[in-house]
Parts: structure tokens; sequence; C-alpha cells
């Protein structure tokens, strides 16, 4: 296919070709590749908890008790009792009525907000928002309007005028997983309230990470009640996979019954639901879990910024370096995977052209005297490159 060919001729030029790399994971923050051990630096396992013995084991119990497959979908045949379990827990956790879980955050993003917004409403996205929200927002009917980055006042002039005969619908994340900085939900809140629109806040980089004991942006802004659409995953501090939605016990129902991407898809396996619900009955015993990430995360946020390495916006484990061009970025992963660091080099289209950085991520895992390494390392990259 000659189409094929061109484009990937293109992103290779444009240093944005991608493929996958299949490392070893030997605990939650090393990885083997062709006999080399790495400090991974680069993912989302906030807790470090995809290696703990309990969560582990409860994966392991839940094959045993009801097999490896679910066979089918969640309103067919697919749904077994751990469902009940986890998604009963998660709505404790949020402090909402009722949780339901689907397949991935991009599936319960997709499918939430194209079930919430019909052709009169207008849904009010955050221009940094989750590709997974912008493409709820485009499978919707709704109208979306976009408002710049945590711009209130850019948003409230936006629900002042914008005609709306409908629903209104604010969606935002509530870390943002690429600049690592927090939605202001308080505010947004506020302006949702006065302009009678509906809440949604994507907690996926949130949960673990912000409120009390880990339980997300609401917590940590003190405004239980007040967001009617706590979005997550499982994937990240919660160590498997899945998304989920909690809310009022007539929002999970009417997902339930609406959602296409919850309606259509085979049900999570037991494993996979064993293994989230065995995370978060970890999280919610080690709050100190959560305590030490934030620790970890201040501890290199502070020794790059003493070095002069900027790290921009960010208050929580995402630690995003900005080098601007997608070349140079690359350049200064491979010369950090020299020293046996493994960082993210994150470039268009998950990012605006010019904006190219390493993503650095940390976790509850990370040991200090390694991490002290890791920084050390990312400076010298840094002077050798001459971006300090």
């Amino acid at each position: 296919m000659e189409f094929c060919k061109k484009y990937l001729a293109e992103v290779r030029t444009q240093t944005l070709y991608r493929e996958p790399v299949s490392y070893r994971f030997l605990d939650a923050v090393h990885v083997s590749l062709e006999e080399k051990t790495y400090l991974a630096l680069s993912t989302n396992n906030y807790l470090g908890l995809t290696h703990s013995p309990a969560v582990q084991q409860t994966a392991m119990d839940a094959i045993s008790q009801y097999g490896t497959g679910s066979g089918g979908a969640r309103l067919t045949t697919g749904s077994h009792p751990l469902y009940e379990k986890i998604e009963k827990a998660l709505a404790v956790f949020k402090g909402t009525e009722a949780a339901v879980v689907f397949n991935t955050g991009y599936m319960a993003n997709v499918g939430t907000i194209s079930a919430l917004a019909g052709k009169s409403d207008v849904i009010f996205s955050d221009e940094l928002n989750h590709a997974s929200i912008i493409d709820g927002c485009r499978l919707s009917k709704g109208q979306t309007v976009v408002y710049r980055h945590t711009d209130m006042d850019d948003l409230a002039g936006k629900l002042r005028n914008t005609p709306c005969q409908g629903r209104r619908l604010i969606v935002t994340d509530g870390v943002f997983s690429m600049d690592g900085d927090i939605a202001p939900l308080d505010k947004i809140v506020a302006l949702g309230e006065a302009y009678e629109s509906m809440i949604m806040v994507d907690d996926a980089h949130a949960v673990g990470v912000l409120g009390h004991g880990g339980c997300g942006t609401v917590s940590h802004f003190g405004l239980q009640g007040k967001v009617a659409i706590q979005m997550g995953t499982l994937s990240k501090s919660l160590a498997s996979e899945g998304g989920y939605v909690a809310g009022s016990q007539e929002l999970i129902a009417y997902l339930i019954n609406k959602a296409r991407s919850f309606i259509f898809s085979t049900a999570l396996s037991p494993a996979t639901v064993g293994a989230a619900y065995g995370a978060l009955r970890e999280l919610q015993g080690n709050s100190e879990l959560v305590e030490k990430l934030l620790g970890n995360a201040q501890y290199v946020r502070e020794a790059l910024d003493r070095a002069g390495v900027a790290v921009e916006g960010s208050t929580t484990p995402i630690l995003p370096i900005m080098v601007g061009k997608a070349s140079l970025a690359v350049e200064m992963v491979e010369l950090l995977k020299e020293e046996g660091i493994l960082v993210s080099a994150i470039r268009p289209p998950t990012v605006a052209p010019g904006s190219s950085r390493l993503r650095l991520t940390v976790s509850a895992a990370h040991d200090r005297k390694e991490l002290t390494q890791a920084v050390e390392s990312i400076i010298a990259v840094s002077r050798k490159l001459k971006l300090i």
C-alpha cells in the first residue's frame, strides 16, 4: 500500500516513527533487555504494585476460582463475582453511590462522553485533555468547545457566550498526563454550579497520587458530592488493566444501558479484575505508599531544579523536561539508555509540534540511591546536549 509507505517515510524523516520494544520487567522499576538491566523512569506504575506478592496472589486465586477468560460481554455471560466486589469497593473509595468497570480507560472516556452528550448538548473540554476525552467528544453528537489549558477566565467566557439548548458538560483531566499539573477543579466546580453544568474529571493519573489516601482530585480539593462523574483507570496505581466510572446509581445504570464501549465488549478476565481489586486493597491498607511516591517525586524535582534542569508545571510524579525538537528528545533518550536509564520521549502527535519532551515518571518503588544516580545521568546528558 503506497500511502502506508509514504506515511512511514514521513514520520521517520521527522523522527516520529515508533515501534514497540519488549522489555522483561524484573520488578516494578527494573527491566531487562538484551541481557542488560535498566532503571525504568517511564511507566505509570506509580505505587509499584504490579509486583506486590499480595496483588499477584489475588490474580492467581481468581484464575483458580473463575478460569482464565470471562467468556462473554458483561450483559450476556461475562460478568463474574469479582466485578461486583471491585465496583462496590471503587464506589466506596471514590465516595459515590456506584461504579462500573470498562475494559480500558480509553473505553471508559469514549463510552461515557458519547453516551452523555446528544445533539442539543455542549461539551467544554480543556485543550490538553487526554486523547480518549478528545475522541469521546468527537464521537458524541454534541458540540465541543475547547478552552485554553486551565484558563478559568476563558472557560467562564465560553460558558457564558455559548448557546446551549440541552445539557452542559465540563470535562477535564485531574492530573494532565504529559505535563503533570493539576486541574483547578475547585474553580471548575464553581463555574459548573454557576452555569448549571455537569462536571466530569478523568482521575487516571490522580488515583494513588492526590487526595486523602490517594483517592484522587475530588478528595484533593475537598469536593466530595460536587463532581457528578469520576473516571479512573485500573492500569496505573492499581497495577492492572481497565477503566471505571464512579457516580450516582442512576448515572451508572444509564452507562450500563447506553455506553457502547461497555455493552459490546467482552468482559475483562478474572485475573485482571482480581489484580486490580488486590491493588486497591493494598492502597487502602498502606497510605505510606502515597507519601513515599510524593516524596520521591519531590526529591527528583528539587535535585533537577538545583542543577538548572527545568521541570515545568508539575507538582506530581509526572516530571516533564522540555527539549523542543523531537530529534533532540530521541537523542537524549538514547544517551540515557546508554547510562542504564529508561525514560520516554514524548513527541507529536501526543504533544504539539515544538514541545517534545522527556517524560519522567517516579514510583514509590524507586530507591533513593538509584534516583540520585538517575538524576546525575540526566544532568550530565543535559549538559552534553547544551540544554543547561
